[in-house]
């Protein structure tokens, strides 16, 4: 029976239900099981994890809740892992920043470290119909915005142009922290309403930078795709920086 994780007396003691859940995880990874897999029956983890019904029950509703297993009902039904889809990964991991107070600044800082390498990595590798992705993706804002609605919009599609970009990324957990980067400053963007007043200079340097950086992926020139995305990165962080501040400035004379 694989035993139920203790944590030291200076850790935040878990519930009994918490502890078997992460039993079972660990028992299904030294298992090898893979998304689909069946999970014993509630008999065999009663006696499996030496624990009552209830508490099996209420770690297999931790384990659900978590996305980790899935059950089913019915005829051939149960317990069976699950795949967290990035989508829910990002949305889990989302709720631990809820309360973090994150800055503009405190996001940049790791896409001016990351996002050049990635565009470095990926400068040559991208197929005809990614490319074709990024620009049309950049024609959805090839003109400043309109009115104030508007404005949103392309600050969200601008942002979604790098999301593209992590979703090709070979190495997935640096995709993923990319494209989590990129959704919580979405979030931040529309929470914080930074795309009011709309900045031109902030649109203009954007497109121009994500112009340029496409034509070097597909021309494969890593280096020069590096120093694009660097300087797209410096340049959006001291731009947003600016509407940070002025959206606090404006808050305040309210």
């Amino acid at each position: 029976m694989p035993p139920v994780t203790t944590r030291s007396k200076d850790e935040p003691k878990l519930s009994r239900p918490v502890q078997v859940a992460e039993a079972i995880k660990d028992w299904v990874v030294e298992q090898g099981l893979q998304a689909g897999d069946r999970l014993p029956g509630e008999a065999e983890l009663i006696v499996r994890f030496g624990m009552a019904k209830g508490t099996i029950r209420e770690a297999m509703r931790i384990l659900e809740a978590q996305g980790l297993i899935k059950t089913r009902t019915g005829p051939g039904g149960g317990g069976f892992v699950h795949e967290v889809s990035r989508q829910r990964a990002k949305a889990l991991l989302g709720n631990y920043f809820y309360f973090k107070d994150l800055t503009i600044g405190d996001i940049y800082q790791l896409r001016l470290t990351l996002e050049p390498e990635l565009a470095a990595s990926l400068a040559g590798k991208l197929s005809d119909d990614i490319l074709q992705q990024l620009e049309n993706n950049i024609a959805t804002y090839s003109k400043p915005a309109g009115d104030l609605e508007e404005e949103r919009a392309q600050h969200i599609a601008s942002l979604r142009f790098h999301a593209i970009m992590a979703e090709q990324a070979q190495n997935p957990l640096l995709g993923f922290i990319i494209d989590f980067m990129v959704n919580l400053l979405s979030d931040l963007t529309v929470y914080r309403r930074l795309y009011s007043p709309p900045n031109i200079e902030l649109w203009k340097q954007g497109r121009d930078h994500q112009r340029a950086l496409v034509k070097a992926l597909r021309d494969g020139d890593s280096n020069l795709a590096r120093s694009i995305m660097s300087d797209h990165m410096e340049i959006a962080w001291a731009l947003m920086r600016q509407q940070e501040v002025d959206m606090q400035n404006r808050f305040i004379s309210e």
